[in-house]
């Protein structure tokens, strides 16, 4: 009998300066073919099918997370992505209307898993100092206590010395956790699992500059890159690079911009005057393709001051840097802004190190995204569980006539987001591909799908074709794409968004257009499809107000007003074929209460004047770029 060799998980360590021995076993070809017959077909949809899941999650191995109370395993947070019910750290059930796709369990890369340790009785860590306050975290007050103590070791210690809770050994068992629980959990065809972590570094002043890197598959690293290594995300891209050619492939999806305090999108290296150069915008972009517009510390697409007519613009702003109260500057903390700016340092020197596409996610502390108004848990355990811990009611004993509130950072946080990506299947490489392609979208929680093509044979017949998907394929470009000049031609659009159906219905259909005009950053907002019967103006660009209101006193909503769907083509009556331009959709639901308002109904007191009382969910699509 002719006989196979099969090898068994090819794992490159990376940093141990050693390939990891490779058992191997004679297996029949005959069996070989059995495997291969009793594996279900795995369905693949060349038109693409819209996948939607969170590659932000933190669970009991995250130094925070354990600290915040949460227990919560990997294995329960799969449990609860595809549908499932598990405890918050308080005592409830946590349970989404409908699972997701696919999920990444991205816990913090240093300190990984070392505060279980610490708790462990017996431990070789549970007489170390910090022991009794990480004991301690249980409660509100007691996880305060410990978070500050171990922010205080990481402040106070010797930077020339080595960490003492820096266990290499005890960073890869927990590592090692986070890859079986992938393993145990993806299912080909039916729900995917990304092996992934955060790579968790800011400035000195808590200017944010977390990401988190996703893996392709189960070939990865025996131990993640953390801050402990380098606090400079270049040396992460560095390693991230030694990887791959090792034949390890992954990205990096920067998050929370909003709260670097400029530092996300700056135009030179890390803490250097050295202008970004084509080096950088090489190595930046192969790594990170994609970064985080919205999640649960707000939302990172523009600010007021950055996009004074984009009226939509105020939404789920988060002021703050992370875990911090210091004002977070918002030039350079944007994505709109970097994507100008990247168009403009393009036209300066030919390179642009802000061509990514969009995602959402949740960056929970509880093992379980929070994305529905009406079931929200916020974000960090037992910290801001209570709705005065998070500012949404009075704090006990306060006074009726003069209601005092709490002012933590999670009164501006949000129950967003999710990830959107367009793919043939719900597999990993399928998926990761569509990462790679930026063929990808973000939306504020609701399961909105959102399509955009563009492309100079696009127009109005599209919308009349037998397979319309099959055909702006074929005479354009998807999201993530590029458009190059064709003479004097504008590009049309082809644009499509559809309601999830447990939430409001949509109310407008918008581009955001961005361009370099002599010179200068130039932007619009441009609706293109309206709700209920409404023509959008052509001197101002808006749709109509569609009549959709909100009670607050019930969060009751306006019946009968929205759409279920929307798929226009546009074309751009202002282009100028030699300017440099960017586009992108956003579509917007009809309002509904805020988690906040519904916080308040629920404690029978009214609403915190100071936090909106009402949102308009959302999607955004990764832009197509003009190349002039």
């Amino acid at each position: 009998m002719k006989k196979l060799l099969l090898s068994a998980l090819p794992l490159f360590l990376f940093g141990c300066g050693q390939e990891a021995a490779v058992e191997t076993e004679v297996v029949a070809e005959s069996e070989v073919a059995a495997v291969a017959e009793m594996a279900p077909a795995i369905e693949s949809n060349p038109n693409k099918n819209a996948y939607f899941g969170d590659t932000h999650i933190h669970t009991v191995l995250s130094f925070d997370a354990y600290l915040m109370g949460t227990r919560r395993t990997p294995d329960e947070a799969y449990e609860f992505a595809k549908g499932g019910a598990i405890e918050h750290a308080s005592g409830f059930m946590m349970q989404m209307k409908k699972p997701v796709d696919f999920l990444a369990v991205s816990d913090h890369a240093f300190y990984l898993g070392m505060m279980r340790e610490l708790n462990t009785e017996g431990s070789a860590y549970s007489d170390h100092s910090l022991s009794e306050k990480v004991r301690g975290a249980t409660s509100a007050a007691g996880s305060v206590a410990g978070f500050q103590a171990v922010l205080g070791h990481m402040r106070d210690r010797d930077p020339n010395s080595v960490d003492d809770l820096d266990d290499r050994e005890i960073r890869r068992s927990a590592w090692q956790e986070i890859i079986e629980s992938a393993e145990r959990h993806n299912d080909p065809g039916n729900f995917t699992t990304f092996i992934g972590y955060e790579y968790t570094t800011s400035g000195p002043e808590s200017q944010n500059l977390h990401r988190n890197v996703i893996f392709r598959n189960d070939n990865v690293p025996s131990i993640p890159f953390s801050r402990l290594d380098s606090l400079n995300p270049e040396d992460l891209w560095a390693w991230m690079d030694s990887n791959r050619d090792q034949g390890i492939e992954s990205i990096a999806i920067p998050h929370n911009s909003n709260g670097s305090d400029g530092w996300m999108f700056e135009r030179t290296y890390y803490r250097s005057d050295k202008p970004i150069d084509a080096e950088y915008a090489d190595l930046r972009m192969r790594n990170e393709p994609l970064v985080e517009n919205s999640q649960v510390k707000g939302t990172s697409d523009t600010h007021p001051l950055l996009s004074p007519n984009d009226e939509w613009a105020d939404f789920e702003i988060m002021p703050i840097r992370v875990a911090s109260t210091l004002a977070s500057r918002p030039e350079g903390s944007y994505v709109r802004e970097a994507y100008l700016n990247g168009m403009l340092m393009e036209e300066e020197s030919g390179i642009n190190p802000y061509r990514f596409g969009v995602i959402a996610a949740s960056d929970t502390h509880n093992a379980a995204g929070s994305f529905e108004e009406d079931n929200y848990w916020s974000k960090t355990g037992l910290m801001d569980i209570e709705p005065h811990l998070r500012g949404s009611v009075p704090l006990p004993n306060s006074d009726p006539d003069d209601p005092q509130y709490a002012q933590g950072a999670s009164q501006y946080w949000g129950a967003s987001g999710l990830a959107g990506v367009w793919a043939e299947s719900n597999t990993r490489d399928a998926i990761f591909d569509g990462f790679r392609l930026k063929e990808t979208f973000a939306t504020s929680g609701p399961h909105i799908r959102v399509r955009f093509f563009g492309g100079h044979d696009i127009d109005g017949s599209l919308t009349d074709a037998d397979d319309v998907i099959g055909a702006a394929y074929a005479s354009g470009v998807p999201m993530g794409g590029e458009l190059d000049r064709d003479g004097d031609r504008a590009p049309s659009f082809y644009l499509w968004a559809s309601k999830d159906p447990d939430t409001e219905s949509l109310q407008r259909l918008q581009v955001i257009k961005g361009w370099i005009e002599d010179g200068e950053r130039k932007e619009a907002v441009i609706d293109v499809a309206c709700s209920d019967g409404g023509e959008v103006d052509p001197d101002t660009n808006r749709c109509p107000d569609n009549g959709a209101e909100v009670d607050i006193t019930t969060c009751e909503t306006t019946a009968g007003k929205g759409a279920k769907e929307m798929s226009p083509v546009w074309q751009d009556t202002n282009f100028d074929p030699a300017q440099r331009a960017f586009y992108y959709v956003r579509v917007l639901e009809n309002p509904k209460c805020r988690w906040s308002t519904w916080d308040a109904i629920r404690a029978g007191v009214t609403p915190n004047p100071s936090m909106h009382a009402t949102i308009q969910d959302r999607a955004w699509s990764s832009p197509i770029w003009y190349n002039p």
